[in-house]
């Protein structure tokens, strides 16, 4: 007897894997197949938008607003939110919202180039990010960001890949914190809009591991996968939980003789 998807996995999710690497051969290919692979095996949905294979458009510009709200000026925030709240945004950018809103979980794959990801990966947030949808929501302006908004109730994982050895992205190397480097995503681009963010998997030394090195960094993943949903997020602090009085600044009282990124993550 054939028994339904759903019935021989109660706990079925579907995960969104973006991923930005045009070589089928590179470590991050490799890494999207040993997810794709995991996930299916323990019964989820898994979608995948592999950037460079659908040429996708990466620069946001005034072809993303077919059906201007303003034709004497270009003003992105408004013609975002025309676009999305009257239906006129590019196929494109619907499909990949569509699989965004259908996600419980998000993972972004790349390597890491020039402190930061691909530009066709930058692209595809600055495209589908729209207003009305990841922020400025319900007309609520910054009233829902910062744990809120959007994109609330789904899970985020940024997955990256380095050139550089482990030792460039610790605490004192040179490079920088590989968590301090990529906060203007986790906590920028994933948190912002809502999401539940993740611990950043990193694999350093990429352009110079063994074919052992590559099995143990996929086995690595592997084994991370199989848990993703039992995880506990990065404790961001929610704009409106209390530590933002005025929605802007920490309270005096919050992280006392802390400043920067440490900050705004709770102990």
């Amino acid at each position: 007897m054939t028994r339904s998807p759903d019935t021989d996995f109660p706990d079925r999710k579907t995960v969104l894997i973006v991923h930005a690497q045009p070589e089928p051969t590179s470590l991050t290919r490799t890494l999207v197949d040993v997810a794709g692979q995991t996930l299916r095996a323990a019964g989820h949905e898994v979608l995948q938008s592999d950037l460079y294979a659908m040429g996708w458009k990466a620069v946001y510009d005034e072809q993303d607003f077919p059906v201007r709200a303003d034709t004497g000026r270009l003003d992105f925030v408004r013609e975002s939110g025309h676009a999305f709240e009257q239906g006129h945004q590019p196929a494109d950018v619907d499909d990949e919202q569509r699989k965004l809103l259908a996600a419980d979980l998000v993972i972004l794959q790349f390597p890491l180039w020039w402190f930061g990801m691909p530009a066709i990966m930058k692209g595809w947030i600055d495209r589908v990010w729209a207003r009305g949808l990841a922020y400025g929501r319900n007309g609520q302006g910054n009233r829902l960001r910062y744990g809120e908004g959007g994109f609330e109730g789904r899970r985020a994982m940024v997955s990256v890949t380095t050139g550089g050895p482990a030792a460039d992205y610790a605490p004192r190397g040179i490079n920088g914190p590989i968590d301090q480097l990529l906060f203007p995503i986790t906590h920028g681009t994933l948190f912002y809009p809502g999401m539940s963010v993740l611990k950043t998997h990193a694999v350093h030394g990429a352009g110079r591991m063994t074919p052992e090195a590559v099995e143990a960094a996929a086995a690595a993943w592997r084994a991370r996968l199989v848990h993703v949903f039992d995880e506990a997020p990065v404790a961001f602090r929610a704009q409106n939980g209390g530590d933002y009085p005025d929605g802007h600044e920490l309270a005096d009282e919050v992280a006392p003789g802390l400043t920067g990124f440490a900050a705004h993550i709770a102990a």
